[in-house]
């Protein structure tokens, strides 16, 4: 298969941006039979990155499976957001492939970390993650729901977790049918997991920590308010390089 027969696949089976996927295949398949082989399984939406088994993100590629969320350059408005200020020690809520916690122990060489997350077999593609960065002395992994025995405490908590409305998922896009189900959509309302962290995470901050989480772009108000029912103080909400709210930000009291 050439990278035009590969274009005009992906294009007949209604693949958005059909070029940028074939030639993307093209260039990483060692053959013609394995790009037939890649493109067919691009045909049925599976995400190029699941195919390839690794994605961009921040300044690194990481690993990913059909055991962890992908890594999307949305995620990269939360890393930026808490590079704007200092820690030492990081939780990650909910951590996937680790691209989070990993993206920021890289831009603090003296910062160590945890990352939590309910699938061992997500852990597994963090641990290997940190692994191939260099960085497994300083971040460790465990299994937990949010922070259901998590001790310690921490002057950053950040978190992905699943926030999309069990309402919306009908609308969603085919690739997402390739992602655990568990890293989109926590049912209901889309906010449960936010109820949980605002309730127990600033408990595990230290005074002056931050909590930090991506939101979809309709939920700022609703995880605005449940930071401020948590006592949290200068709320903030950042949005994404599309203008849309991406980031609630909330402190705990300095005393």
């Amino acid at each position: 298969m050439t990278e035009r027969e590969a274009r005009a696949a992906l294009s007949s089976a209604g693949v958005p941006d059909p070029a940028r996927d074939a030639h993307v295949l093209a260039r990483a398949a060692p053959d013609a039979r394995t790009l037939a082989g890649w493109i067919a399984r691009r045909a049925a939406r599976e995400p190029v990155s699941h195919i390839l088994g690794r994605r961009a993100f921040w300044n690194h590629e990481f690993r990913v499976t059909a055991d962890v969320l992908d890594p999307r350059p949305e995620t990269e408005t939360l890393v930026e957001q808490a590079l704007a200020a200092p820690f030492a020690r990081v939780l990650d809520l909910g951590t996937g492939s680790g691209c989070i916690l990993l993206s920021l122990l890289a831009e603090r060489p003296a910062a160590t970390g945890l990352g939590t997350d309910l699938s061992e077999a997500a852990l597994d593609v963090a641990r290997e993650n940190a692994a191939a960065l260099g960085l497994a002395d300083r971040a460790a992994f465990r299994r937990a729901d949010w922070l259901a025995g998590v001790e310690g405490r921490f002057d950053l908590v950040v978190s992905n977790p699943p926030y999309i409305a069990e309402a919306e998922l009908p609308a969603l896009a085919p690739e997402l049918g390739f992602e655990p189900a568990l890293a989109l959509s926590p049912g209901g309302d889309g906010l449960d997991a936010y109820r949980t962290i605002a309730r127990d995470a600033p408990e595990r901050l230290t005074p002056g920590g931050r909590l930090m989480v991506e939101i979809g772009p309709t939920q700022a108000d609703a995880v605005s308010a449940l930071f401020a029912g948590a006592g949290l103080t200068d709320i903030a909400v950042c949005r994404d390089l599309a203008g849309r709210d991406r980031v609630v930000a909330g402190g705990k009291a300095a005393t």
